[in-house]
């Protein structure tokens, strides 16, 4: 039984002109417990894009910009990247404005609140960069097979786009698990949090 739950058992049990200030400790612990996870969400976001950059370092970009001129999209791997950033560092900053908002909710209320709105930023993210990944991968696949796909017969073709969404799917469902993985754990602190804030709502 941690302190929180310590805590909470004797607030249960205590005169009620008591549990006021139960209620304010046990808000205040919640709230720095909550304001962790949030700083542990950030940090996370910190570290993928960081992971994220550095593998650009063992790309060949003599043979990738070679790879893109042969199927005709020359500038499409620099502005695909710009927004790939652009996506990253907006969540990131979202992550911060949580972590500061988090740290500074006065009641429980708005630490309710704001613990809602870290979820949902996080699951925005997600659906967001999964997104754009199937988005990318998608226009690479029928770019470069755009000559092969105008000489098949109509049951290749529904064979080979069948493949593919059932391949794309794949690839999606594992990064669906990795961000789970990656960020559930946190998730499910939150939710716990929640959970306890509400009880002292009721």
């Amino acid at each position: 039984m941690d302190v929180l739950d310590k805590y909470k058992k004797a607030w249960d049990n205590q005169p009620e002109e008591n549990k006021k200030v139960s209620k304010a400790e046990i808000y205040k612990m919640t709230k720095r417990k909550s304001s962790s996870v949030v700083k542990w969400i950030l940090i996370v976001g910190l570290l993928e894009f960081l992971v994220v950059l550095s593998s650009y370092l063992f790309v060949d970009y003599d043979e990738n910009d070679n790879f893109y001129q042969e199927i005709g999209l020359k500038d499409f791997p620099f502005y695909s990247q710009m927004i790939a950033f652009a996506i990253a560092i907006y969540f990131i900053y979202k992550f911060y404005l949580n972590y500061k908002n988090i740290s500074v909710t006065a009641d429980t209320k708005s630490l309710m609140n704001q613990i809602l709105t870290t979820r949902k930023t996080v699951k925005t993210y997600f659906i967001v960069s999964l997104s754009f990944l199937g988005i990318f991968v998608t226009i690479i696949t029928f770019i470069m097979l755009a000559e092969k796909i105008a000489n098949m017969t109509s049951m290749e073709l529904i064979i080979t786009v069948l493949v593919f969404i059932i391949s794309l799917a794949i690839l999606l469902g594992l990064l669906w698990l990795f961000y789970q993985l990656l960020y559930g754990i946190l998730l499910r602190k939150l939710n716990s949090n929640y959970k306890e804030l509400a009880k002292l709502e009721e």
